[in-house]
């Protein structure tokens, strides 16, 4: 039966994945209302909107 010569240290053992992995940018889309970049399927941070439709009443700052 096999068995470890050694025990793997958690670098050695966390580094055999660190090859085959790449991070990669979110994907952005722009708000048809306000044309800010957004993540798609989610509400809009700036204007409140999802599908066209007002979800979240954003408030004006006022000085």
């Amino acid at each position: 039966m096999a068995v470890p010569k050694g025990k793997v240290s958690k670098a050695r053992r966390n580094s055999r994945n660190s090859a085959n992995f790449k991070a990669t940018a979110p994907t952005l889309v722009e708000c048809p209302k306000c044309h800010e970049m957004k993540k798609p399927h989610t509400v809009c941070k700036k204007c409140g909107t999802y599908k066209g439709e007002t979800v979240i009443e954003k408030e004006k700052k006022t000085k």
